[in-house]
């Protein structure tokens, strides 16, 4: 039975036309980042930039270093989507894409980590087998069919992303709509359409559209009486988030990912009319089959877990954001703070008040202010900087921060030197002082 599934032989121009697709995007999403601005603000002009914890070692390259890192990522994507040295390009901007993703988080966004996830799989598919410059240039390896694990790999992984988003929005202040509400008030001079995003009626019907589409869009795209409607939903809400959000490639990449719930037949029919139509399809078990599903089932299984980690560490993450990140927990919260930056010298008792805007850009500045795990690393960055002086020092913070516009509280213990504490991914700290907000609220 899972055989048949797994390994049932299908056309592979759902493959095809992804790929076509994909490279298309990722070129987009890389020359885009340049041209807007984003690799500047981001990657170029701050001094130092906050990496993933753990990566520290991962920081831009000098000068105009990252925009050639960009430029070199669009070019990769233009191969993938020509389908040249297609495993070579697709590895290659892999690294690189995952490389720009854990060198900052300070524009942190899940769409990113999506993206990551997706180079990956995409690294092992055989997405050149047909319509690309590889076939050309090695006739031998074209193929008109692919396992259909292929399908459910993407499937899969959609699935999960999707669930995880439904779920994360079951809490009170998407259900009673006040951070939508939060959300668009910086929408209110776009054109034509600012006013009606402050409607109320309408924060409510993006509160539940969401979650409903969110639940139920992969089952209904699956449902073959249900596509077509499904498919209808997706473009809207995928066209509403780039027009409102302008979140990038990702509304398009996911209408992309559509391809995958017709039926191949159907995909051949419309975007590749003369691309011969391979034989019935067969059930071939290969040598390998054994390896590649323990691997899928372990990939499988930390994305099951990963979104959920939360759980099992002490405190609300809503607050604390330990386990918040790699979760598809989207748009759901707000943060701002005002804390105060002590530095000790441990030898002398001299006190330094640190000011903010010598040392960080404006948003940098106001994640430092509100995110712990940037505070702790801040901390890190002044020990660090100190310690090139010669001077060991304390550092000790102090401050009020909130959570979507509710009352402020303290957040961070300001008896605790940040600069002496180590951090664990997998722990609550204790320094992070509890949420001051009621269960009823959580």
């Amino acid at each position: 039975m899972i055989s048949k599934l797994l390994f049932s032989r299908i056309d592979n121009s759902p493959l095809i036309i992804f790929r076509i697709f994909f490279g298309i995007l990722i070129s987009l999403e890389s020359f885009g980042a340049i041209l807007t601005g984003w690799v500047k603000r981001t990657l170029v002009d701050p001094d130092f930039t906050f990496s993933f914890i753990g990566f520290e070692w991962l920081q831009p390259l000098p000068g105009s270093g990252m925009y050639f890192y960009f430029i070199l990522m669009g070019l990769l994507g233009v191969s993938v989507a020509l389908g040249y040295r297609y495993r070579l390009s697709m590895i290659a901007f892999t690294l690189l894409w995952t490389g720009a993703y854990l060198m900052q988080k300070t524009a942190y966004n899940n769409h990113y980590y999506l993206l990551v996830l997706l180079s990956a799989i995409m690294c092992f598919m055989p997405a050149n087998r047909a319509y690309s410059l590889d076939v050309r240039r090695k006739p031998s390896i074209r193929k008109g069919s692919m396992f259909a694990l292929v399908k459910w790999v993407v499937v899969a992984q959609l699935l999960i992303v999707y669930t995880y988003a439904a779920i994360a929005k079951l809490y009170t202040d998407w259900l009673d709509f006040s951070i939508i509400a939060q959300l668009m008030e910086s929408r209110a001079d776009y054109f034509l359409i600012g006013g009606l995003l402050q409607d109320p009626w309408v924060h409510k019907a993006i509160g539940i559209f969401g979650i409903l589409f969110d639940f139920s869009v992969v089952p209904l795209l699956l449902y073959r009486p249900t596509r077509k409607w499904a498919f209808a939903a997706s473009v809207f809400f995928h066209l509403f988030n780039s027009l409102v959000f302008q979140i990038g490639i990702f509304p398009y990449l996911s209408l992309a990912f559509t391809v995958f719930f017709y039926e191949p037949e159907t995909i051949r029919r419309i975007f590749f009319k003369k691309k011969p139509i391979p034989g019935p399809g067969t059930v071939s078990r290969p040598r390998y089959a054994q390896i590649l599903l323990v691997g899928l089932g372990i990939y499988f299984l930390v994305q099951l877990v990963l979104p959920i980690r939360h759980h099992f560490i002490q405190g609300d993450v809503l607050w604390t954001e330990e386990g918040h990140r790699m979760s598809w927990r989207m748009m759901l919260r707000s943060r701002s703070g005002h804390l105060k930056f002590r530095v000790v010298d441990k030898e002398t008792g001299a006190t330094e008040w640190i000011r903010l805007g010598e040392w960080l850009s404006d948003k940098q500045a106001r994640k430092v202010q509100a995110y712990p795990d940037f505070i702790w690393q801040f901390a890190q960055r002044l020990k660090n900087h100190y310690r090139e002086k010669g001077q060991d020092i304390a550092v000790y913070v102090s401050g009020m921060a909130r959570v979507n516009r509710r009352h402020l509280a303290p957040l961070i213990d300001p008896e605790t030197d940040l600069a002496s504490v180590p951090w664990d991914p997998f722990r609550h700290h204790e320094w992070i002082l509890p949420s001051p907000y009621s269960k009823g609220q959580e």
